[in-house]
């Protein structure tokens, strides 16, 4: 009997341990920016600006240009511990809550669009360090950008960009204010 209570405090015990509500960091919690992104942010609206889906035609890597459009285009627009966002052209694509009487609740994901339609319609925008690589971190909040910020970006075309996936590296990022 003495073997069975024994065993059964300890299960206890373990159980207690294993159910005990633990903080987990998400990733946006969990990743340190390389760098301020502030620098990367100006008050002043950029010239030239052009819609993504003429873009997308004419453009090759390497090219100096900038972009207009909002952060849609799929459901999760920033991505996790990473200085990358997906920009929409408003000019091709429709989000949810420009839907009467569409109660989505991710109305920047664009889902009523076909994916044939948001491919050349959505640009990738990153930021690079000086090794090329994307920086970790999160832009979400960074000067009020957020889902469905309307937004113009200057930068290069990324020499991986093709005319189904444009990527720009980001050189300066203008955030509209409501």
């Amino acid at each position: 009997m003495k073997i069975i209570s024994t065993l059964s405090l300890s299960l206890a015990a373990l159980l207690m341990t294993a159910c005990e509500k633990k903080e987990v960091p998400t990733s946006a919690q969990a990743v340190v920016p390389d760098v301020s992104f502030e620098k990367y942010f100006t008050d002043t609206p950029p010239e030239g600006a052009r819609e993504i889906h003429t873009a997308v035609t004419s453009v090759k890597p390497g090219d100096e240009i900038t972009l207009s459009g909002e952060l849609m285009g799929r459901e999760k627009v920033f991505v996790d511990g990473r200085a990358s966002f997906i920009l929409g052209d408003p000019a091709k694509l429709t989000t949810c809550d420009k839907n009467p009487g569409d109660s989505c609740a991710t109305p920047w994901d664009a889902c009523c669009d076909s994916n044939e339609l948001k491919r050349g319609s959505i640009a990738a925008v990153q930021i690079l360090g000086e090794d090329g690589r994307v920086l970790s971190g999160n832009l979400k909040g960074v000067n009020g950008l957020k889902e469905l910020s309307v937004v113009k970006v200057s930068g290069t075309v990324d020499k991986s960009s093709t005319a189904d996936n444009l990527v720009l590296n980001a050189s300066k990022i203008f955030v509209e204010k409501p």
